[in-house]
């Protein structure tokens, strides 16, 4: 979960400067970077409105969380939450004051009747399809009181109603590209709650990425639910790829790294494998997940690929850039998850090795097709098998940063480190890297010779100070 805003400024005075009063706003984000990208644009439409960064959670005058379905207990962790604000909302009222509480994203989605049921002090609940609404709806709870809920899938593109004005997200940045998914995995919301699979066009993506840039942005991070699925509308017209999407944003000056998440393997096509060894600034880190290793599983899962597909993928991504690093997704005790099958997930980590992973428990989705499926899988052998699991990832992860040391690796620095002199910055393989270094090296790419591994990060000493090629 991250956090609001910081500091906002003092309220202005709208007569005197024809500007609309300085109202505090607080947003609190489950979930994934999509989830985050999402945060910053809903910020962005409710600017005009006067809403700005609050000083605080118990200062703001409007509450948004955006929500995540993915995670287990997500529908307990947001009312858990909404009962804080309560609390808070009340002693605004109590004071004269209004606070307006909105639920944003997947289960105000999947659950907007049931939040208003449960919690009817909640003032907008809106779908992730529909927050270029956002203004229209608090306007509305402002005005008239009462709930306002907006959960359609609209006809119309939420991108091409969104201000083309953005707050600088820094030299790290994301850009939704894609969304919504067209798979229907058996154990996953996603269909439902973002919808079908939606690109946005190339020139949208195109401008947005150089304002971006523009902004001070020297690494961009392509989002969607299935980014590799991504065909958006091309210059002439036709449908373009991902792997052409990468290339014409290679050609934007300043534009130093590129990277993209979350691919599904039926959509890693050759021309994607083939830009991996041909586009430079297309990082050598792919997160590519596969679930499970067991072709029963990957079955019942309605994947779409089996666990023969998936090794000729990374066998091909390993031809075009032998440097590249993989991290994947794992899901343990899916309804008829046997040992063997849970074994054959195992050995397929042993084979393929992942520099990273994220894996879970399965946990069921009312209204997925898992949910009701025979043969859930018992608590205690959940548990089990994930911390099985976990320990060979985790040793995958130590042994690949490990093997790191001694190596003369690029970095681009983003700030400053938790020490004094010390600065920050990212490897081409997403890892962490800290070097005892000047702040004018933040925004550069610099060689660093890697001294020591550590759990969850590198460190080294910078070599030269000149910018890497």
């Amino acid at each position: 979960m991250s956090g609001g805003f910081g500091s906002g400024g003092a309220a202005a005075d709208p007569v005197t400067r024809g500007e609309p009063a300085k109202k505090g706003l607080h947003v609190i984000t489950w979930g994934c970077q999509m989830n985050v990208y999402d945060s910053g644009r809903m910020a962005d439409v409710l600017a005009p409105l006067g809403y700005g960064p609050a000083g605080s959670l118990e200062g703001a005058d409007m509450v948004l969380l955006n929500t995540c379905h993915i995670r287990e207990r997500a529908s307990e962790k947001l009312f858990s939450e909404l009962g804080r604000l309560r609390v808070l909302k009340e002693a605004r009222a109590a004071a004269g004051e209004r606070m307006i509480l909105a639920v944003a994203g997947c289960v105000a989605q999947a659950e907007g009747a049931d939040i208003l049921t449960r919690a009817p002090y909640v003032d907008v609940v809106l779908g992730p399809q529909s927050y270029h609404r956002l203004p229209e709806m608090v306007a509305r709870a402002a005005r008239a009181g009462g709930a306002v809920i907006d959960t359609d899938f609209p006809a119309e593109s939420k991108f091409d109603h969104l201000p083309e004005a953005a707050a600088p997200q820094g030299l790290t940045a994301f850009l939704t590209i894609q969304e919504g998914c067209d798979k229907f995995c058996s154990f996953c919301v996603v269909p439902y709650t973002r919808g079908a699979e939606a690109s946005r066009p190339a020139a949208a993506v195109l401008a947005e990425a150089r304002r971006l840039v523009a902004q001070g942005a020297r690494e961009i991070t392509l989002l969607g639910q299935n980014v590799n699925a991504w065909h958006g509308e091309g210059p002439d017209g036709q449908p373009a790829s991902l792997a052409r999407l990468v290339r014409w944003l290679a050609e934007i000056p300043d534009l130093a790294r590129i990277r993209y998440t979350t691919s599904h393997p039926r959509d890693m096509d050759e021309d994607l494998i083939t830009a991996h060894g041909e586009v430079a600034q297309l990082m050598p880190f792919l997160h590519l997940p596969v679930q499970s290793g067991s072709n029963r599983v990957l079955a019942a899962m309605n994947r779409g690929h089996d666990v023969a597909a998936f090794r000729r993928i990374i066998a091909r991504l390993r031809a075009a850039r032998p440097d590249i690093a993989l991290s994947s997704d794992f899901i343990v005790g899916h309804p008829g998850e046997t040992e063997q099958d849970f074994v054959a997930t195992l050995d397929l980590v042993r084979e393929i090795g992942f520099a990273g992973a994220f894996s879970f428990k399965y946990s069921a989705r009312p209204g997925t097709p898992a949910a009701g499926a025979a043969g859930q899988v018992p608590e205690a052998q959940k548990d089990r098998r994930l911390q099985e699991l976990q320990t060979l990832l985790r040793d995958q992860q130590a042994a690949f940063n490990a093997g790191c040391v001694g190596l003369s690796v690029p970095v681009l620095f983003t700030g400053k480190g938790r020490h004094a002199g010390q600065i920050a910055g990212r490897s081409p393989w997403l890892q962490p890297v800290h070097v005892i270094g000047p702040e004018s090296l933040i925004g550069r790419e610099m060689p660093v010779k890697i001294a020591a591994a550590h759990t969850n990060s590198l460190s080294g000493t910078l070599e030269q100070e000149r910018v890497c090629a």
